[in-house]
């Protein structure tokens, strides 16, 4: 299956279930305008009801995963749009939806990061449940320069990967940092070289697991910011149940024991 959204968003759904979607505006830089705020918020719509989805690998076409804000066309832009209080996508507004929206998808989301990654660009990466960044890659939490707080829903992504010290002098200082030195902070899960091909390969260990499992997976793990103890306590035990016996879950024991190719049900 093919997606593609006004040369801003691209789509392919391999056979195996990995979603490989590109920020395809690359003349500039993948920075986010309007029409791409838009784009991107379609082609998240389109990942929530894609049949046979099990993985997400999320890169940006050209020289950069994204270069944040395109300041030459916001400021031409606002036009009639709601304020940013009101809350147009659930508990989101629509930038911070662009970034959430990863965060939210039922499937894990992999980041393949590279070139340029600032601003709007990094709060979008830190939606992705799992960060592949090359060690030259420039990023920076860069609002401040423009006398503005990161508002994609950065602060609510960050609180459980970067230490609050850490956090505070990237935000207010709006330094850049290399993929090396996320890693030692905590916005890059890995430094690869190539981190798409290390990104698609995580996916592609994802596809092959039970994607019901899987899906539950990511649904506890999203609660554990928000949840207590026993309350978390429940949520396994309300995953667990389903699962335990059921055809996949079945087909997982015996394809393991057998050393094959597990054969699942899609969700």
């Amino acid at each position: 299956m093919n997606f593609r959204a006004n040369d801003r968003v691209s789509i392919d759904l391999e056979d195996d279930g990995v979603a490989q979607v590109r920020l395809t505006r690359a003349d500039k830089m993948n920075a986010l305008d309007g029409e791409m705020f838009n784009r991107l918020i379609e082609a998240g719509q389109a990942l929530q009801n894609m049949k046979g989805l099990r993985c997400v690998v999320l890169a940006g076409e050209g020289r950069a995963f994204c270069a944040g804000l395109d300041l030459s066309s916001f400021g031409r832009e606002r036009g009639d749009e709601p304020p940013l209080t009101e809350r147009t996508f659930g508990n989101a507004n629509r930038a911070q939806q662009v970034a959430m929206q990863w965060r939210k998808l039922p499937v894990p989301v992999i980041a393949a990061v590279h070139g340029v990654c600032f601003g709007g660009g990094l709060q979008i990466a830190s939606g992705a449940d799992v960060r592949v960044v090359a060690p030259d890659t420039r990023m920076a939490i860069m609002e401040m320069r423009w006398g503005l707080v990161p508002d994609m829903g950065g602060i609510a992504l960050w609180r459980d990967l970067i230490r609050g010290d850490v956090l505070r002098e990237l935000t207010f200082t709006n330094r850049e940092f290399t993929g090396t030195e996320a890693q030692a902070i905590g916005l890059a899960t890995y430094v690869e070289d190539d981190p798409l091909q290390r990104a698609t390969q995580i996916a592609r260990t994802i596809a092959d697991r039970n994607p019901h499992a899987m899906r539950g997976a990511k649904r506890l793990i999203n609660a554990m910011a928000d949840k207590n103890t026993a309350d978390l306590l429940m949520e396994e035990s309300l995953e667990q149940h389903p699962l335990l016996g059921s055809k996949n879950q079945m087909e997982a024991v015996m394809a393991g024991m057998q050393k094959r190719k597990a054969t699942y049900e899609d969700v």
